[in-house]
């Protein structure tokens, strides 16, 4: 596996690959590998954060049973600057939203699987980054979803 560190207006972030796919983006310093894809990684991540990218193309692969997988795809389907339920995303897949939350709760890829798009019925459920739901917030604002924080 080979990781790399970059600096956001979050804190540094630390990009993981293995096998030719990303399979984890943690807050905190780690590596300095250089490999095609984790530059890509590193230059669509940047241009994200300067308000040029919203929407990433990069190979992702999600350990995890087939739920979490199903989970992790369907955020994927979620436009920047939009958001959705854990109730919306547990009605199309059929299983109970608690599931979906723990789903989003172990999503080894954030921002690049955006599970911060993802809200609570009454309000912005929670975020398992570092920063909690302070960084959720911070990157729906960012996203220009921020109307439903108003």
């Amino acid at each position: 596996m080979a990781n790399r560190t970059l600096p956001s207006p979050l804190g540094p972030i630390n990009v993981t690959e293995a096998g030719g796919a990303i399979t984890a983006l943690a807050w905190g310093a780690g590596g300095a590998d250089c490999t095609p894809l984790l530059e890509r990684a590193e230059a669509q991540l940047r241009s994200y954060f300067a308000g040029g990218t919203d929407a990433f193309d990069l190979p992702l692969r999600i350990a995890g049973s087939e739920l979490q997988r199903a989970v992790c795809a369907r955020m994927q389907a979620i436009p920047h600057g939009e958001t959705v339920t854990y109730g919306d995303i547990a009605r199309h897949l059929g299983v109970p939203a608690q599931a979906v939350g723990q789903a989003c709760g172990r999503n080894p890829i954030p921002i690049l699987i955006p599970c911060h798009r993802v809200l609570g019925a009454q309000g912005l459920g929670g975020f398992s980054a570092r920063g909690g739901v302070e960084t959720k917030v911070w990157l729906l604002r960012h996203e220009g979803a921020a109307g439903l924080l108003i």
